[in-house]
């Protein structure tokens, strides 16, 4: 039964190239206390991630989001 289990069922894991900027809550971990966005050898993204969770960091700043 386990084979036929619907998509939506299953849990799906959030990668971050699914973040949006809304998503302060998971943004807040890849920026120190005092607000700087930690280095990719720290967080372990790839490139293209770090770029993607940066600009979503930056526009939620921009709209008063997180400081």
């Amino acid at each position: 039964m386990a084979d036929n289990q619907d998509f939506s069922e299953r849990r799906q894991t959030r990668t971050p190239m699914d973040l949006s900027f809304t998503d302060t809550h998971i943004l807040c971990r890849f920026v120190t206390e005092t607000g700087r966005m930690f280095p990719r050898r720290m967080t372990g993204l790839s490139a293209g991630q770090q770029r993607h969770v940066a600009r979503c960091i930056k526009h939620s700043r921009n709209m008063l989001l997180m400081k």
